[in-house]
């Protein structure tokens, strides 16, 4: 009976373990929605943590899929930049933030018009 009970307890704690490694994860789909000029755009993000890693696209339109650059994920400290191209445009976008569980909260910064634009961004986790 001992040994069941110490087998038991291994198990949960290893499925502790397991999840709270998950959480400190950014690894997944995230997913949140932008407003600009009255229009609400669903937006995707794709990441893979590898060790100390990170890389990852945003899905745009018709399922493109631009690479994230200059990633980093560190204490649950996430950053990266989107650039994209439009008309022949560059626009890069920087993004910053924290991961607690299956949200990330953080700020996003922009240039247009040589004024550099800030706005909040929270992504969830799809699942």
């Amino acid at each position: 009976m001992k040994r069941l009970v110490a087998v038991a307890l291994v198990l949960v704690f290893a499925g502790l373990a397991t999840a709270a490694q998950a959480a400190d994860d950014p690894t997944g789909t995230w997913k949140w929605s932008v407003t600009f000029n009255n229009q609400t755009r669903e937006m995707t993000l794709k990441l893979k943590l590898d060790g100390d890693k990170l890389t990852g696209a945003m899905v745009g339109r018709n399922n493109q899929e631009t690479a994230i650059e200059e990633a980093s994920f560190k204490e649950g400290g996430i950053s990266f930049k989107v650039t994209r191209e439009r008309n022949g445009q560059k626009f890069t976008t920087k993004y910053s933030g924290k991961l607690s569980g299956d949200t990330i909260k953080g700020k996003t910064e922009s240039e247009r018009d040589g004024q550099v634009r800030s706005r909040d961004w929270e992504a969830k986790r799809s699942k």
